[in-house]
């Protein structure tokens, strides 16, 4: 039943195959009977999710319900989620119990899904292993010995290892495609301001995005028809209509124009990861599109410049997390300042504790301009290589990341080479483009992504290319041993 589809299992619930209640029991049990090997999850919801299926259930028998109703899904512990710990991964939130639902979630509830739990994640979203959770490292189900990626590393690894059948995640630089390349998954990050940021707990505001992460593209179509919409709670949410996104999946791509970046596959890439890049895009070529190499000049702006942006917006808003109003608070505190360099200091961890040092130095009086300033002004060059690349082709495509999965602890000690993890998504968060990851092949069994970018609002074509390559291979069928 875990090797399903999406469209399967919503076949079997309405044909009465099977129950939600035993659809959602099955999962439960293989999270308990792996969740320990893995620590994919923080919370497990058994209690609520089987309420939740016994709702789904009677919908279903009443003929009332949706596509999705009944089918399980795990949540990125970075939503909020009313009468659930939501912690971010972090000592700091480790008992704030959330008073309310983000949009994404009730948006996923009013469709009917049954919430299995929360997934682990880097603290506050801030890490491209998974390493930094306070609740300890999330391991990669295709090797345990390495990590899943980052932040999205629990959805991740449950997904890989069949212990939910979609989840969410969010990407503020690459961490929902970047994990989705280390564990075989297919990983969206829509334009930003598709989903509603509404309840997501803030890293970055300008940079973050709530996606789906899936076993297939047409699996992703779905869930994003769930996720999307504008929401007037959230002030960077776009009013523009959702399409139905399952319903260009089978478009022909004969004359689709792929742009190949000549930065994306130059120094620093794996040759062995550029190999197989370089296979799955030929597959394209063979399906009727026409290849072209392209150039993003200022990529090499992109790491530098995430890293003063991205700091600073983590610097103002992780500044509310200080023990007065919610979030860890020291004991016996001797007065206010001690009872905030305490709380702050016990509460977060390293890397959180570095990028907060980064971005409240970029934005103190006389730096502001040399380093925030500067970096916002490479951020649109950035952008206008993207627009530029756009009057030529249809969509952009190269490697996720530089490398297979790699061991635990191998780049913890360098915050540079981790930062490097991420040298080809963080572009497409900068400019607040969509971009996607899918399975396109293995090197020495550890799985390799191909990731499609493409213009504002292009997620359906995105998923239409994901999904049309998903029918001439099988790639992310493939499931690690251990867990089938």
């Amino acid at each position: 039943m875990h090797n399903k589809s999406l469209s399967e299992l919503s076949a079997a619930l309405h044909n009465s195959e099977i129950s939600s209640v035993e659809l959602t029991q099955h999962y439960l049990n293989r999270i308990n009977q792996h969740n320990g090997t893995l620590n994919a999850f923080i919370t497990v919801t058994e209690e609520r999710a089987l309420e939740q299926a016994k709702a789904a259930d009677k919908l279903l028998a009443e003929k009332k319900a949706g596509a999705l109703t009944g089918i399980p899904l795990a949540h990125k512990d970075i939503f909020c989620t009313k009468g659930i710990r939501t912690s971010c991964g972090s000592k700091m939130l480790d008992k704030f119990i959330a008073p309310y639902d983000a949009t994404v979630v009730e948006k996923i509830d009013q469709a009917g899904m049954v919430t299995l739990g929360k997934t682990n994640m880097d603290e506050f979203a801030m890490g491209s292993s998974n390493e930094t959770s306070w609740y300890g490292p999330v391991k990669n189900p295709w090797d345990t010995d390495r990590v899943p990626g980052g932040s999205s590393g629990g959805s991740a690894a449950a997904m890989a290892a069949r212990l939910a059948p979609i989840a969410t995640g969010t990407d503020t630089g690459g961490s929902i495609r970047q994990p989705s390349s280390l564990c075989n998954l297919t990983g969206l990050k829509p334009t930003y301001g598709r989903i509603s940021r509404y309840g997501m707990i803030a890293f970055a505001s300008s940079l973050d995005q709530a996606g789906p992460m899936a076993n297939s593209a047409e699996d992703a179509a779905w869930l994003m028809n769930v996720m999307s919409g504008f929401d007037e709670k959230d002030s960077t949410s776009v009013d523009r209509d959702v399409p139905d996104y399952t319903a260009s999946l089978n478009d022909s791509l004969e004359g689709l124009t792929i742009g190949l970046p000549k930065e994306y596959f130059g120094e620093g890439l794996d040759p062995r990861v550029a190999a197989t890049v370089e296979a799955a895009i030929k597959t394209y070529e063979k399906m009727g599109a026409t290849l072209k190499e392209i150039t993003l000049p200022n990529t090499g702006l992109a790491v530098p410049t995430y890293y003063v942006v991205a700091p600073a917006e983590c610097s103002s808003n992780l500044s509310r997390m200080d023990g007065v109003r919610f979030g860890h608070r020291a004991e016996d505190p001797k007065d206010l300042m001690d009872l905030y360099t305490r709380s702050r200091g016990e509460g977060f961890g390293e890397e959180v504790k570095r990028r907060i040092m980064i971005g409240t130095y970029a934005l103190s009086a006389g730096y502001y301009d040399a380093y925030y300033l500067k970096a916002q002004q490479c951020r649109r060059l950035i952008s206008n290589d993207f627009q530029e690349a756009f009057k030529e082709v249809d969509v952009i495509m190269g490697p996720t990341a530089t490398n297979p999965a790699f061991r635990f602890g191998e780049k913890a000690d360098d915050p540079v080479a981790m930062y490097l993890e991420d040298i080809y998504t963080i572009n497409t968060n900068l400019a607040g483009l969509p971009g996607m990851s899918i399975p396109a092949g293995f090197v020495d069994n550890l799985p390799v992504g191909l990731q499609i970018i493409g213009n504002y609002f292009d997620e359906a074509r995105l998923l239409n290319i994901g999904h049309r390559y998903q029918q001439e291979t099988d790639w992310h069928q493939r499931i690690p041993d251990a867990f089938k």
